[in-house]
């Protein structure tokens, strides 16, 4: 099973940006968490960070081939980007939306997700363990998918 990840604008900046919203947990510790869960749940992650909006929307597209889900914290881009939410309709993966923070707590014009329409699930609020649980229960969507003959599975 293979993963995509992928981690939008300034998440690059964890524990040390606004930490009343976003911890003191790291990328780099998100990362190294999601490594050895998804090592013990038998997932290949690939995992990326960007500022650039093209440039998720890339990844996005190429995941179209070998890959059998993603996982995306878009970030800003959650309530702008038209591009990454048509991008992740057309690779037609299971994909689990992250937020840190519970976006709908937070200023109103955070509170709307272009993403959410076309993702598999959403996960807001949990800080750096949301991450993990978007992992196990996409881990947990691909296998019964597959155990179904879904042309969801993508082989290996």
């Amino acid at each position: 099973m293979r993963i995509l990840v992928l981690h939008g604008p300034n998440l690059n900046l964890l524990g040390n940006r606004e930490a009343s919203i976003y911890g003191t947990t790291t990328l780099d510790m998100i990362d190294a968490s999601l490594e050895k869960l998804g090592g013990e749940l038998g997932a290949e992650l690939v995992i990326r960070q960007s500022n650039l909006e093209g440039e998720l929307v890339n990844w996005i597209q190429e995941a179209r081939r070998g890959y059998h889900g993603i996982i995306i914290n878009p970030a800003a881009y959650t309530h702008t980007s038209i591009a990454i939410r048509d991008a992740l309709a057309a690779v037609e993966l299971p994909t689990v939306e992250v937020h840190l923070s519970n976006i709908y707590r937070r200023e109103e014009f955070r509170q709307h997700s272009y993403v959410s329409g076309v993702a598999l699930a959403q996960l807001a609020g949990f800080g750096a363990s949301g991450y993990l649980l978007a992992l196990r229960g996409l881990c947990e969507h691909i296998s019964a998918a597959g155990s179904k003959g879904s042309s969801a599975a993508v082989p290996q």
